[in-house]
Parts: C-alpha cells; structure tokens; sequence
C-alpha cells in the first residue's frame, strides 16, 4: 500500500486535506474535504508541476503523459490529471471520494510530487465549445492547490 497527502491552501480561503492510496497496481483510491469555495461545480485536476513559487500559476498545464485532449473523469480519452469537478454545497465544502486508473502514486506516469489544483469555474470535460475546451476544460482561474507528497504507511 502507497499512501499519500495534498494539503491544499490559497489566498481565497480555500483549504482542504486529500488523501490517496493505492494497493499494488490497483487504481488510486482519494478521500478528503475541501472547504472555502462557492456554492456549485469546480474544476478539479492534477497538474505536471509539484511547483507554487508563483501560487496555484506555476504547476504547470494538467497532468497528460499520453498527449491526449482533455475530457471527463470517465471518457477513453482524457488528460490523466482530468478529475472532472467538485460539487460544492450551500456551505462551501466538498466532500470527495474518487477511485481513478489514471493518477497512479507509483511508476513512471505517478502523480507523487505533482500539484493538484481546484479551479474557480466548472470544468466544461471538452465539449464546451470554447477555444480551451479541449486543452483546460476553460474552468477559469486556479483557486487553490497543494503538493501530492508521499505519507509514511
């Protein structure tokens, strides 16, 4: 068993905790609350770069080592690091519970040491129409992210 943290942080308010594991080369299993955002549907996505020296704007574009188009946690063709959105309720937290193939904490596409970003606008998973459909999901600003960073077992 692998485990792993994201202590996500921002300059909104937004915080939450995330935790991931993952048995053998099983899928990646992620619980953890979020709390501080608007009421209604986030973005939610890996990214390649484990780096905030510039806030949530430095960890680089969605995690995508196959070189795919963005899409929906569920599509054949999607970026790994394509979560789908959070949906958040009146209070302004989010519950998640995610199992995902594609976010592995070991091996050469792990996701350990990368960021993972939550971002103002509802992702629109590349059907959207717009000119960033198909490269971001046109979710908007980055809100919130934080570092996935291996947990002793």
């Amino acid at each position: 068993m692998v485990k792993a943290v994201a202590v996500l942080s921002s300059n909104e308010g937004v915080t939450g905790t995330l935790h991931f594991k993952q048995q053998a080369d099983g899928p990646t299993h992620v619980t953890g609350n979020i709390s501080g955002l608007k009421p209604g549907l986030h973005g939610f996505h890996v990214h390649a770069l484990g780096d905030t020296t510039n806030g949530c704007n430095s960890t680089g574009p969605h995690f995508n080592p196959k070189g795919t188009e963005h899409g929906a946690p569920d599509d054949e063709i999607r970026h790994a690091g394509d979560l789908g959105n959070l949906k958040v309720g009146h209070d302004g937290n989010v519950d998640i519970k995610i199992t995902d193939k594609q976010i592995p904490l070991t091996g050469p596409n792990s996701i350990l040491g990368r960021a993972l970003v939550v971002h103002r606008d509802e992702d629109d998973l590349g059907r959207g129409g717009h000119e960033l459909s198909k490269s971001t999901g046109n979710a908007g600003d980055r809100i919130a992210c934080g570092i996935v960073g291996l947990v002793e077992e």
